[in-house]
């Protein structure tokens, strides 16, 4: 009974230490300073969280966009350099009035979602998650030729220079000189505008090298363009066919 005894005192008195250690504040952290920064930080986070429906909600902080006198300046000089290049190189040059909302509309958006990016903080998952939405965005059509593809990465340039906010002169500057290579490039102020097509040609004895020349001669005489050169796409001794890629002038 007395081993007993003296097992329980000492678990008595070991809980007791560990109650007043615990429990009864101490010396040093009764004296020691109070910071009022801190405590004043800690009230206004725990104010920021107001009760809901008995549940806690933290309300957050969203980011501003400001939408001021530069941001419609500066899609103004897209706009009209969109607009330039538009109606002075690409319609006159291939008529297509199709496309036209697709390379507007293009450089919009891409103009308005740069814009935004720019201003707002997103996080990493965000930013994952819109670039697999872009990368699953394809044409589902017959398909887009090259020409047509480099207007429309032209018109995307622009709207992503122009949402970034530089200065009115920079952009100026800048969509200058791509309406000005382009109007050089694709019109006939420096070189001759050369345009192409394929066709079947039926017969397959004129597609040899040493007659290349009655070959021209004989589609100019039928398709009455100016061609001045051909390249054999492909041959069908089957059928004894070839496609042909004529190149011609326009007059």
């Amino acid at each position: 009974m007395s081993i007993k005894f003296s097992q329980n005192m000492r678990k008595l008195f070991a809980g007791a230490l560990f109650s007043l250690f615990f429990l009864v504040p101490s010396p040093a952290f009764a004296s020691a300073p109070v910071d009022v920064n801190v405590l004043q930080a800690e009230f206004t986070d725990a104010a920021a969280a107001e009760p809901q429906d008995g549940l806690l909600t933290v309300t957050k902080k969203k980011d501003k966009i400001q939408i001021d006198q530069k941001f419609f300046f500066s899609l103004v000089i897209d706009l009209a350099a969109v607009f330039l290049i538009l109606i002075f190189v690409y319609y006159p040059n291939y008529k297509k009035m199709d496309t036209i909302f697709t390379f507007m509309m293009f450089n919009l958006v891409i103009f308005l979602l740069t814009f935004v990016l720019n201003e707002v903080k997103m996080s990493m998952g965000a930013a994952f998650g819109l670039f697999a939405i872009f990368s699953m965005l394809r044409y589902r059509t017959a398909g887009i030729n090259m020409k047509d593809m480099t207007y429309l990465f032209i018109f995307i340039a622009m709207g992503l220079v122009s949402a970034i906010q530089l200065e009115y002169h920079e952009l100026a500057i800048i969509t200058g000189i791509i309406f000005v290579g382009t109007l050089l490039l694709d019109t006939r102020i420096v070189m001759k505008k050369e345009y192409s097509n394929i066709l079947r040609y039926e017969k397959i004895e004129m597609i040899k090298p040493d007659k290349r020349e009655e070959l021209i001669a004989e589609l100019r005489e039928r398709t009455g363009l100016n061609i001045h050169r051909v390249s054999i796409n492909e041959i069908d001794f089957l059928k004894d066919t070839a496609m042909i890629s004529y190149y011609y002038y326009e007059k």
